[in-house]
């Protein structure tokens, strides 16, 4: 049963509202997001200017990338579920997208690079210059945004997206997993054959690698479906560009090849969906029947004759943690008929196991949380 919930349960910030989004027309928009009985979505902050990868320092505060020039922190002192301010550490990057923290320091990736901001919660006043940790990733644009986390071995994962809709690659780095050392060190690739991943996550039964894959353009409103994928080894092929979604097969590609020799999608999703930042869910706030499961942020689609996505959807695990059962909708309500006003990208759990969902259409990060 799901229900809309009441304006009195969200009761957003008082801070960080522009002009064109005054408070009473941010109430009316949340006012519009069903979810299960039982959870609240509020804001955590606003005016976060298209914010995108979430990550959390040892102090609580929140950091966020973008797709625009800037990385943001959100201090929440009080740990009352709001952010106090709206904080820029800097400025001038090339779409640092993605956000991770290891040991004190904050790594950055924008399109070309990735860098580092030592000891970031005492500096982040400060505009600090940062380290450069590597700066051979290709600097192009065309899927360029990187979502990076530091997998259960003390590595930093980062993509490579395709250079292109549907193409053989000159470079073997695009459309690629890789690791490295948080020094910039021993770089590798883990997985290829994936054209644009943009959320990924371990598993907290096995730490195997899951991710979420977008699907080619141009081959039909609903074809293919975009993936949702299991590395349960390094070295795995995923299809891209041959095989979509497990069996669609490139019209002008995959003569030739065979869809059995690549790596199958643990799950379809919806075609276009456009799925991004996905977490498990290892948090005690919500009920018991969502431990370990996932959940998936989709952005939405951008060129379908009839939109989709917009959503937050959740993919239930079996009890092995390998295989799934279901592929529902957890979270919706951003597009309205075939007009949207906020697009989910990606989610952090927090220490008290609300979740943070960061909306780069809305300039928005939100909390949502389960009382009962």
């Amino acid at each position: 049963m799901r229900r809309l919930l009441p304006l009195a349960l969200l009761a957003p910030l008082a801070f960080g509202f522009s002009p064109e989004k005054p408070l009473a027309a941010a109430d009316a928009n949340l006012s519009k997001i069903r979810l299960p009985a039982g959870f609240t979505i509020t804001y955590f902050a606003q005016g976060v200017k298209s914010a995108r990868e979430l990550a959390m320092g040892p102090d609580g505060t929140v950091y966020v990338g973008t797709k625009d020039d800037k990385v943001y922190a959100l201090p929440d002192r009080n740990q009352d579920g709001r952010a106090d301010e709206v904080v820029t550490i800097a400025s001038g990057l090339n779409a640092p997208n993605g956000v991770a923290v290891r040991n004190g320091a904050l790594y950055v990736a924008e399109i070309n690079r990735i860098v580092r901001y030592d000891n970031i919660a005492k500096t982040l006043r400060q505009k600090p210059r940062p380290a450069v940790v590597y700066d051979k990733l290709p600097n192009k644009d065309w899927h360029g945004y990187r979502y990076i986390a530091f997998g259960p071995e003390g590595k930093l994962y980062v993509p490579v997206g395709a250079p292109c809709n549907s193409c053989e690659p000159e470079e073997p780095i695009f459309g690629t997993i890789n690791r490295l050392n948080a020094d910039g060190t021993a770089f590798e690739t883990v997985a290829k054959g994936v054209r644009n991943t943009v959320g990924f996550d371990w598993s907290p039964v096995d730490k195997a690698l899951w991710f979420t894959d977008n699907g080619r353009d141009q081959l039909g409103d609903n074809t293919p479906a975009d993936e949702l994928n299991r590395a349960a080894a390094p070295g795995l092929h995923f299809g891209f560009p041959y095989f979509f979604a497990g069996d669609v097969a490139d019209p002008q590609l995959s003569a030739g090849k065979s869809v059995e020799t690549y790596t199958r999608p643990a799950r379809k999703l919806g075609p276009h969906v456009a799925a991004l930042g996905m977490k498990f869910y290892t948090g005690k706030q919500f009920p018991a029947a969502y431990r370990n499961q996932i959940f998936i942020p989709e952005h939405g689609s951008w060129n379908r004759s009839s939109k989709i996505g917009y959503r937050i959807s959740l993919v239930r695990l079996d009890a092995s943690g390998q295989r799934t059962t279901s592929y529902e909708t957890f979270a919706e309500g951003w597009l309205q008929g075939q007009k949207s006003w906020g697009r989910p990208v990606c989610l952090l759990m927090l220490p008290d196991g609300s979740l943070l969902v960061s909306d780069d259409q809305n300039d928005a990060v939100y909390r949502i949380s389960y009382k009962g």
